[in-house]
């Protein structure tokens, strides 16, 4: 049951990110009726906020690049937690640009933009790692290219039963194939073995591969 710790992690890190969403949220609504149009800041502040937006957008893709690569919602989180602090940069460098011209109101608009788009990515890793804790079957799309492969596997003539489930971000499989009926024992495991490897070698996400042969006719 360990891979239920990564949505454990996806679960708590969202909430993080909803919490610093909320915050820069907050700021800006109240930066929005108490701008103080006598601070002043000079090129140092911009040339900080530029290199803090590529620090942390470059880190955030190599978490996502990694996270993808091993399918962890966890480390996806906290990818977006690096791209929160880029977003939060983007609305300071907003904010001193509008300083700059006078228009004060946008570091309040970009402020509560980035909020929005924080809580939406928020909500989305917490919806799905719930999905993954609650073992639903998987995609529609996912589970009619298992049938298709299992088709394709010689000495298959039909599939009497088929299930999916998640578990954390793995993936398990029963299945019941139908094989001739006058088939040895032997070549009907050497089939169903077959088939079992096909599918773990084809699609690494699936942790485990449950096969039950039924005799046809």
């Amino acid at each position: 049951g360990h891979e239920r710790f990564e949505c454990v992690a996806a679960i708590i890190l969202s909430v993080m990110l909803f919490l610093t969403a909320s915050i820069i949220g907050y700021s800006a609504i109240k930066n929005l009726f108490t701008t103080n149009n006598e601070i002043h800041f000079g090129i140092f502040a911009i040339i900080i906020a530029i290199i803090s937006i590529v620090t942390k957008e470059a880190m955030y893709w190599y978490t996502k690049i990694n996270a993808d690569r091993i399918n962890s919602n966890a480390l996806l989180a906290d990818a977006w937690h690096h791209r929160s602090d880029a977003f939060s940069s983007i609305g300071s460098l907003i904010g001193v640009i509008g300083f700059y011209y006078g228009y004060y109101i946008l570091d309040c608009i970009a402020g509560i933009i980035i909020c929005i788009c924080i809580c939406k990515v928020a909500f989305d890793i917490f919806n799905d790692a719930i999905n993954k804790m609650i073992d639903h079957a998987c995609s529609e799309e996912f589970e009619n290219e298992l049938i298709t492969l299992i088709k394709k596997q010689e000495g298959i003539l039909g599939i009497d039963d088929f299930k999916t489930r998640m578990f954390g971000n793995k993936i398990y499989v029963d299945i019941e194939i139908k094989v001739a009926g006058d088939d040895s024992l032997q070549h009907a495991h050497l089939i169903a073995h077959k088939t079992h490897d096909a599918i773990e070698n084809i699609y690494p996400i699936v942790k485990h591969c449950n096969i039950h042969v039924n005799p046809g006719k």
